[in-house]
Formats: C-alpha cells, sequence, structure tokens
C-alpha cells in the first residue's frame, strides 16, 4: 500500500478509543520435518502460560485457513493487559521454557506483531 493511499485510509478511519490492553500476534512456520504432534504440543504449552506468567488477559491459536499466510501456518494471539506485562513475558522463565525446549527444535520462523487495543 502506498503512503498516500494509508494516509488517505487513516483519515477516513475514525480515531478508536483505546483499551489501554496489548495484543501479541506471532505467525510460525514449522520446519518440515515437524511433526503435527510437536505442534500440537507447543502450541498447547504457550496456551497455558496464561495461567503462569502475570498479566496475560486471554491466549488462543490455532492453524491458518487462508491462502494467504505465505507458509505461515500457524498463529498465537495473546492479550496482555498494558505494555509492561508484554514486556515482562519474553524473558520470563516459562516462556523461555516453550522456546527453548519445544518451539525452537521445530521452529523454521516466526513474524511478530504488537499493537495497543
Amino acid at each position: 500500500m502506498s503512503k498516500q493511499n494509508s494516509e488517505t485510509i487513516a483519515s477516513m478511519t475514525p480515531p478508536e478509543k483505546k483499551t489501554g490492553l496489548i495484543v501479541h500476534i506471532a505467525l510460525f512456520r514449522w520446519r518440515e520435518e515437524a511433526s503435527q504432534e510437536a505442534i500440537d504440543s507447543t502450541l498447547a504449552e504457550l496456551r497455558k502460560l496464561k495461567d503462569k506468567i502475570p498479566g496475560i488477559v486471554d491466549i488462543s491459536s490455532g492453524p491458518n485457513f487462508s491462502e494467504r499466510a505465505k507458509g505461515y501456518t500457524h498463529v498465537l494471539v495473546i492479550r496482555f493487559k498494558d505494555r509492561s506485562a508484554l514486556q515482562a513475558f519474553g524473558p520470563h522463565p516459562e516462556h523461555q521454557r516453550v522456546v527453548q525446549k519445544l518451539m525452537n527444535p521445530i521452529r523454521a520462523d516466526v513474524l511478530s506483531l504488537d499493537y495497543e487495543f
């Protein structure tokens, strides 16, 4: 999208009232040798982080069904109560355990985005 188109759309869109919630979106591509069981287990462990890391409001994940995903096959969406909760999430030992032991061995790529809701 060109800068001009982006500015036009932005000027047409009414300002939203922000809730202060932060949305973290992660798109995953897995290695070819990754089994469905390993993928499912990794995503299940990520969803369990809601009960282990303070500041997480909600976690959802699932497989992509769109043909526009450019090879990304799964998504994880986490809502945090604020930016400080998001900042604490990355280095949290429980998150790092899942990343190091389950995700890294099967992950080919990840694309992450964060925005205030």
